[in-house]
């Protein structure tokens, strides 16, 4: 069974930032490219960033470039996804999704992150 557990969300000031886990299982996470969705309340759900099954190759939306970096580490089957300088508009359930043949097929539950102004 395909698990993808995301933690590391909570409460932060803005300008802050907050490192993101996902703990994958259930799969050969090393062949497979993931990343980060998020959604704000009463928002479509939009993509923030994913990173290729070596990591060579990464993806950023526009309102997150140069503040968040995604990483892995194939050993631990662990997907990261660090985020500095935290804006209130960054407030949103994060997700972690798996990537096959061009459809993010799995989801996790979500990690909640809130930024106060």
């Amino acid at each position: 069974e395909v698990q993808l557990v995301e933690s590391g969300g909570g409460l932060v000031q803005a300008g802050g930032s907050l490192r993101l886990s996902c703990l994958a299982s259930g799969f050969t996470f090393g062949s497979a490219t993931i990343g980060w969705y998020r959604q704000a309340p009463g928002k479509e759900r939009d993509r923030v960033s994913c990173i290729s099954s070596g990591g060579g190759s990464t993806f950023y939306a526009d309102s997150v470039k140069g503040r968040f970096t995604i990483s892995r580490d194939n050993a631990k089957n662990t997907l990261y996804l660090q985020m500095n300088s935290l804006k209130p508009e960054d407030t949103a359930v994060y997700y972690c999704v798996r990537k096959t043949g061009g459809q993010y097929d799995y989801w996790g539950h979500g990690t909640q992150v809130t930024v106060s102004s």
